[in-house]
């Protein structure tokens, strides 16, 4: 993967009435790679992202894009940029290839030929004849990613895409921006609250809270963080026994149930030791899992140790 910084936040501040909205904020998004920022509401990603973009000043700092100043050099950073914040506007009366022309005049360079091949490239070539007004929000979604590309930026920021979207939209939009990622090298900053698809989606993830940034780690370094526990299943009525023989191995009980089930926290060198002391106790163990932690479940961890 090209490690080339497309964008770097250098010591970014954000102050309104005293209050800094968000505070220091120092990472970077490389090209080829599919960026998660992550949050509970208030946290200040909408904020970050209308800097980026310069809906807003910035208090204190600067963003580079591509090199170029978003204070100092706006117009030459900027023209790097493709954003969609929740729904893209579009007009709705118009047909879809009109939207886009309408857009590529504001764009020097932009042609029918460019038109026609970023639609085909996301697969909606057979819908620009069509009225917005006819278009499901999947279907907006995507002419609004394709207006958002029509200029072929090296940036492209979205902030709540999946917003509306159904699984089979949201399955889409996921595969496209992973390749416009991964195939085209275009880096791609996504904010979502869906933890499960930015889980299979991203990266990369940066975690920030009261405004401040709290990580910034690979997907699978920050879910493998996270550790994993053990599920192990028995002969209901040995729950109980195979409980104390886990916790005389100096292992916590997460929790078990009536069904038999226990959840250990047990390192993957436990297992083995753990199965042979159960079978040699006459326990029947019916079977075995590990369960590695999800993005949610590590997230929330983080938001607590950091409250």
């Amino acid at each position: 993967m090209n490690q080339k910084a497309v964008v770097e936040l250098r010591h970014v501040t954000k102050t309104v009435n005293r209050r800094n909205l968000v505070e220091d904020l120092n990472f970077q998004i490389n090209a080829g790679e599919v960026f998660g920022f992550l949050g509970p509401n208030g946290a200040g990603k909408t904020t970050t992202i209308r800097m980026m973009v310069g809906l807003i000043g910035i208090s204190q700092g600067d963003i580079l894009i591509n090199g170029c100043s978003i204070s100092t050099d706006f117009n030459k950073a900027i023209q790097n940029v493709g954003a969609i914040v929740e729904n893209p506007d579009l007009y709705k009366y118009m047909t879809g290839y009109q939207n886009l022309k309408h857009y590529a005049r504001m764009v020097p360079g932009i042609g029918k030929k460019q038109i026609n091949e970023t639609a085909k490239m996301l697969g909606i070539g057979s819908w620009l004849k069509d009225p917005v007004r006819t278009y499901s929000l999947g279907m907006r979604q995507r002419l609004g990613l394709v207006q958002a590309l029509l200029h072929r930026p090296s940036l492209l920021i979205l902030d709540e895409p999946t917003n509306g979207l159904d699984p089979e939209g949201i399955h889409e939009l996921r595969n496209e921006l992973k390749y416009l990622a991964h195939e085209r090298g275009v880096a791609v900053l996504v904010s979502s609250h869906l933890l499960s698809e930015m889980q299979m989606m991203c990266d990369k993830v940066g975690v920030i809270q009261h405004g401040k940034l709290i990580t910034v780690q690979s997907i699978d370094d920050f879910v493998r963080d996270g550790g994993f526990s053990v599920s192990i299943v028995v002969d209901p009525s040995q729950t109980k026994m195979a409980c104390r023989l886990i916790s005389e191995m100096g292992k916590q009980i997460i929790s078990a149930d009536q069904s038999g089930k226990i959840l250990a926290a047990l390192d993957h060198s436990d297992i083995p030791e753990a199965n042979r002391k159960l079978m040699e106790s006459g326990i029947r163990v019916y079977s075995v899992q590990t369960q590695q932690e999800t993005l949610e479940d590590r997230f929330l961890e983080v938001m607590e140790e950091n409250q």
